[in-house]
């Protein structure tokens, strides 16, 4: 049984929608659990994220897909207090050779989302994981519409208002459950 970890910071709602989509994704795999782990501002005291039950399940999980959306360039501050939350999990090696993931979200069409998917993937290089990229080819039916191999991006305009219900472009949904697929498959083969 491979037991796959999405830990991510959600701000509006679309992040936590690409995370669901990646969960159905990787749940079509035989023999895979899904956890879906969301950092929230409660778990976060002085800068520093904390909660050991997630932590622990981090420390078990064969893979682990790292998720949030892009504020200003770069990840969300409540994503950064978390990696430096689990730098104890670093110090010992905890996630070596594990496979890793990550996906963004924001508002603009490039809203230098690239940035944040370099943070993702070194951050898991920090920890010595073995990084998953996208996968997939921009298709017509808006799989990777953005152009994105080194992990998964989603857009949407931004609604200042709260006027708009929070839901993904479909192609952006589709290359989410894309991508489940193919970090199960990779933590399978991994694990044998």
């Amino acid at each position: 049984m491979a037991t796959i970890a999405i830990v991510y910071f959600s701000g509006t709602g679309h992040a936590h929608l690409m995370a669901e989509a990646i969960a159905e994704g990787a749940q079509k795999t035989p023999d895979t659990t899904v956890q879906l782990l969301r950092i929230t501002g409660e778990q976060i005291t002085n800068g520093r994220w904390k909660d050991e039950a997630i932590a622990t399940q981090l420390n078990q999980a064969d893979a682990i897909v790292f998720g949030t959306p892009t504020y200003m360039g770069g990840v969300a501050a409540q994503f950064k207090a978390f990696v430096d939350g689990v730098s104890s999990a670093w110090a010992q090696q905890l996630w070596k050779d594990k496979i890793a993931g990550g996906f963004t979200h924001s508002g603009g069409l490039s809203g230098d989302k690239q940035g944040t998917l370099l943070y993702l993937a070194i951050n898991a290089a920090q920890h010595s994981m073995v990084w998953v990229g996208a996968g997939e080819m921009t298709q017509p039916n808006g799989v990777n519409r953005l152009g994105s191999y080194m992990g998964v991006m989603g857009q949407a305009t931004p609604d200042f208002t709260g006027a708009t219900p929070v839901e993904l472009d479909p192609g952006d949904r589709l290359s989410s459950v894309l991508y489940g697929e193919r970090i199960a498959a990779a933590t399978k083969r991994w694990n044998r």
